[in-house]
């Protein structure tokens, strides 16, 4: 199979976590807060604000998605 097999049509926009460890520089926006209120502000900000969806990861984490 090749890589396009795997090709959901969706992009990750943003990445909502509370360690700044798994910030890294690129592609999707990263955002650290700190604390889980703001986590989840932000994430509900975001997720409203460009109209995409919602994952929690089972680790806490939040990523926003968007059909691209």
């Amino acid at each position: 199979m090749g890589a396009d097999s795997y090709n959901t049509g969706y992009e990750i926009v943003a990445y909502i976590t509370l360690t700044k460890d798994r910030a890294q520089n690129g592609n999707p926006l990263i955002l650290v807060a700190s604390s889980l209120e703001e986590q989840k502000q932000l994430t509900e900000d975001v997720s409203k604000a460009l109209k995409a969806e919602v994952v929690q990861l089972t680790c806490g984490d939040y990523m926003i998605i968007s059909k691209s």
